[in-house]
């Protein structure tokens, strides 16, 4: 297995040139370590699985060891920080899981490989040949975990009894990920990491409680009242406040101090962000057909007007056009009128509509789209013929749904942070909106979030490789350090492995 590089070294070049310098490391080396006001030598993070070194749809051996907190631990010994323990999986072990050798609905890891066709010529796929962990074996690792970071786990999870219990792992009470180090059926995730009085924590949560119903094409709903909710569903933003501060106030112990993330824009990830919303290729003979496929639908929903409070902009809206050259998506949106009830119609005019660029076409879909449904028939192509369905995107309507519930989470962060001077926020959202915009420089090297080139995400369009996860902490040592008079030395992300061909 190999790290892709060299095949984007140019894309590279130019992205490096064109990125900013902030967050430049030469200037930092040569200086003595210091750990300031802070006191690293217990150090414990907690969070999901950004916090676990979850990569390539699956969390395994290398994404733990490259983990921004093992980082931010390996520059903490040159500052006093102590040992720092992680729940690692077994070697060789690509991401699946069994309980019992009966197999959990968990994937194996993704590599880079031959796509067969020269656009694109590379693609993301299954690593051969897998092998699976088994969560009532124990780490091979010592606890106490130093790492309690948890594939899966929203802000209520860490505060959920027996979210550890494998009798709890069929029902959804409990999560395999955390069965597998948790210190009884019984504990809670806060308290694993509390019990360890950490002298310095980060706490990284609340990306699930958006990023499910996201990554799910808004499959969920806004959550009402105190958790549980569904797999799917966005936390309530009311109850938030109260379960992000009980777990803050659980790992507060005096003296000790923190880093509080908080939670980054979704439709700045490669998971939304790759596939564009006009990604429909078409000569003018197949857009002709195609507007002459459509004709009826198009003077239904226009006779229609009226009907079900329907407006003339929303049947404008929904008008279905094709051109030559490169064409709109064509998408479900449930948020459309219904007018499947439209007399005389028998139930043709679905809520369908071509896709904005406000709508986010979720990257799972580049591999349906432009395939038949049913093999040999034309009318059935997604996208084009046969509309994508809701969950292959997240509409303009849902995005703001996720983004409402978004800010009022990162608005109890921030004031936490701002309530505590031994507290200190990074703000992950504005950085990964930098490196969705214009990349980010490191003084040897750049990174950006663009899919399979750009280095800082992994194959599965949410998670950073190893690189930016380094780059993450990175910008971590660098608000510790201006926070508590610290000078925590940067790592070269060059040195951190990218994605992984096989």
């Amino acid at each position: 297995m190999k790290i892709l590089t060299d095949k984007y070294l140019a894309v590279l070049v130019v992205l490096f040139m064109m990125a900013g310098c902030d967050t430049d490391i030469s200037g930092s080396f040569g200086k003595d370590p210091d750990s300031g006001s802070a006191d690293f030598s217990n150090f414990v993070a907690l969070g999901d699985s950004l916090t676990a070194g979850y990569a390539d749809s699956a969390l395994y051996r290398h994404g733990q060891q490259n983990s921004y907190p093992a980082i931010l631990a390996q520059q903490f010994a040159l500052a006093g920080g102590g040992a720092f323990r992680q729940p690692l999986m077994p070697v060789g072990a690509t991401g699946s899981l069994t309980l019992g050798m009966v197999p959990l609905p968990v994937a194996d890891r993704l590599v880079v490989v031959s796509s067969g066709n020269p656009d694109p010529p590379v693609a993301p796929a299954t690593i051969t040949p897998t092998q699976s962990t088994e969560i009532t074996n124990p780490p091979d690792t010592l606890p106490p975990y130093n790492n309690m970071g948890v594939p899966g786990a929203k802000s209520y999870h860490l505060v959920a009894p027996s979210y550890g219990d494998p009798a709890g792992v069929g029902g959804g009470t409990a999560n395999p990920f955390f069965v597998r180090f948790a210190s009884s059926a019984a504990t809670t995730m806060v308290t694993d990491a509390a019990t360890q009085i950490p002298t310095f924590f980060v706490l990284w949560i609340g990306n699930n409680d958006v990023l499910s119903y996201a990554t799910s094409g808004g499959v969920g709903v806004q959550g009402a009242g105190a958790p549980p909710y569904g797999s799917n569903d966005i936390t309530d933003p009311a109850a938030f406040p109260g379960i992000y501060n009980g777990i803050l106030g659980a790992l507060n112990s005096p003296g000790n101090k923190g880093v509080l993330i908080n939670i980054p824009d979704v439709t700045t990830i490669p998971y939304f962000t790759t596939v564009p919303h006009d990604a429909i290729p078409l000569d003018a003979a197949t857009a002709a057909t195609l507007n002459g496929l459509f004709a009826a639908y198009n003077g239904g929903v226009t006779a229609s007007i009226g009907f079900g409070g329907m407006t003339a902009a929303e049947a404008a809206s929904r008008q279905v056009n094709f051109v030559e050259g490169q064409n709109r998506i064509l998408i479900l949106d449930e948020a459309l009128t219904d007018l499947t009830g439209v007399p005389g119609t028998g139930g043709a005019l679905i809520s369908m509509r071509q896709a904005t660029p406000s709508d986010y076409i979720v990257l799972p879909a580049s591999t349906k789209l432009g395939t038949e449904q049913i093999p040999g028939n034309p009318t059935t192509v997604w996208g084009v013929s046969n509309p994508l369905v809701d969950a292959d995107v997240l509409t303009a309507a849902e995005v703001a749904i996720v983004e409402a519930a978004r800010i009022q989470f990162n608005a109890t962060i921030k004031a936490a942070a701002d309530a505590d001077t031994n507290l200190v926020l990074f703000d992950a959202a504005a950085k990964l909106t930098e490196l969705n915009a214009t990349g980010i420089s490191y003084g040897s090297g750049g990174v950006s979030s663009a899919f399979i080139q750009g280095g800082a995400f992994s194959l599965d369009g949410v998670h950073p490789t190893a690189r930016g996860y380094a780059v993450i902490a990175n910008e971590i040592f660098k608000v510790i350090n201006e926070a508590f008079a610290a000078h925590v030395p940067p790592v070269d992300p060059n040195q951190y492995s990218t994605v992984f061909y096989q």
